[in-house]
């Protein structure tokens, strides 16, 4: 993590994540911030009181003389995987924290906040840390809004987040080729502006030439690997996915349904016609890498995704308020940020000379650069500050209910 802040500008991005957080839950019912749909996905009233918990336990307490909190159990119930900070309540059971209430939480949150701000008014608060818990409670905020909707997936009334108006349909741009020289090359982190340990070091690699998809597969496309057969052929498939595929059921992503001939996908704007043009959504790392083989090319490694992501950083993120993937309509290397994040073919492990940080941080990324992939981009529902070439965001290869997509790549002729 950048250890220089900038610090004049540290107090405004503390009180923007803090109230988008709020934000995003103003017209949640109580139900809604309560209930858990599956062990990977957490209830709304947890996401709030996790994120506080964070700059309660890596701030206040440490550089807050005399600080005492609200409710000194809250550690227990909200840490969600720092060994290092002590015990912690069963990941899998946080819908049964009946309390403390969401009234409670928020007035957890309320005096978390004030006493961060007062600490960093004096000048006191470790300001990389700050940074830090801003943008943890960032990729809260899409994780908020990702288990949000796997909740509201399960109610047959289909409740909508956000009211469900129809989606602007608009055609795909034709899927071109993009030729990328490849070359020795410098990847990760370049220390400018903040990054998480995992984008560092930058380091040299070597990526031979290859060629990028000028956008993301589309839902049109996806429907016609459905058509071929294209979950009913093992050979598409790799071994653990395959089984996977065959345990679970899964003949079409996660939020689709077929209903009288046509398809309907369900998001955080209700249930509603499938897009054909929009990017397709909410498939795993095992359906991305059949779908590439089906379709006789692969995944981008997450090098080779980086390289060709150097250009401005402007796209579909949750600023826009859509809450969906929009069509790529501009011709050229399009999509590259937000809408989906696309899977590569990249395992996450450290990169050369990398080193976690010391303590209970050092637990943030470290500790899971094991048996998941590396995501790139950012999706519809991705803050836009967290983005920059060097993010890697990643999963394991059978999760779904994130905003996840793919682009295909193959090798230079």
């Amino acid at each position: 993590m950048r250890l220089k802040p900038e610090t004049a500008l540290l107090p405004d991005l503390f009180d923007r994540t803090r109230a988008r957080t709020e934000a995003l839950t103003a017209n949640l019912e109580i139900e809604d911030m309560v209930a858990q749909s599956m062990a990977d996905a957490s209830p709304t009233k947890w996401h709030l009181a996790h994120t506080t918990w964070f700059f309660e336990e890596f701030i206040l307490r440490p550089h807050a003389p005399g600080y005492r909190s609200p409710d000194d159990r809250f550690a227990y119930l909200f840490n969600s995987y720092y060994v290092q900070a002590g015990p912690r309540f069963a990941r899998d059971s946080r819908g049964l924290l009946t309390r403390p209430t969401v009234k409670a939480v928020m007035a957890y949150r309320e005096a978390v906040t004030a006493a961060v701000v007062r600490l960093i008014a004096k000048g006191d608060a470790p300001l990389d840390l700050v940074e830090l818990g801003c943008h943890h409670e960032m990729q809260h905020q899409e994780l908020l809004l990702t288990d949000l909707l796997h909740l509201l997936s399960h109610n047959p009334l289909d409740p909508a987040f956000k009211a469900p108006s129809p989606a602007a349909m608009a055609e795909a741009a034709p899927l071109a080729w993009i030729d990328c020289p490849g070359g020795l090359e410098e990847i990760g982190h370049d220390g400018q502006g903040f990054g998480f340990d995992c984008e560092t070091p930058r380091h040299r690699t070597f990526v031979a030439p290859y060629r990028l998809a000028s956008r993301a597969v589309t839902n049109r496309e996806w429907i016609a690997f459905i058509e071929a057969g294209g979950y009913r052929d093992a050979t598409l498939w790799l071994s653990d996915g395959w089984a996977t595929a065959q345990r679970e059921g899964w003949a079409h992503p996660i939020y689709w349904r077929h209903e009288d001939g046509a398809w309907q996908g369900f998001g955080l704007r209700g249930a509603q016609p499938l897009d054909p043009d929009a990017p397709v959504a909410h498939i795993s790392y095992y359906e991305a890498d059949a779908f590439a083989r089906w379709a006789g090319k692969r995944l981008p490694t997450e090098a080779e995704w980086e390289l060709a992501a150097a250009m401005p950083i402007d796209g579909n993120f949750l600023e826009t308020e859509q809450f969906r993937a929009r069509p790529a309509t501009a011709p050229g290397l399009a999509q590259m940020w937000g809408d989906v994040w696309e899977w590569t073919q990249s395992a996450y492990s450290a990169y050369p000379g990398y080193k976690a940080p010391p303590g209970a941080i050092g637990e943030y990324n470290g500790k899971f650069m094991a048996n998941q992939y590396v995501l790139r981009g950012g999706s519809a529902v991705t803050p836009r500050a967290q983005m920059r070439a060097s993010y890697r965001n990643f999963f394991y290869p059978f999760q779904r209910w994130q905003m996840t997509g793919l682009r295909l790549a193959e090798d230079a002729a």
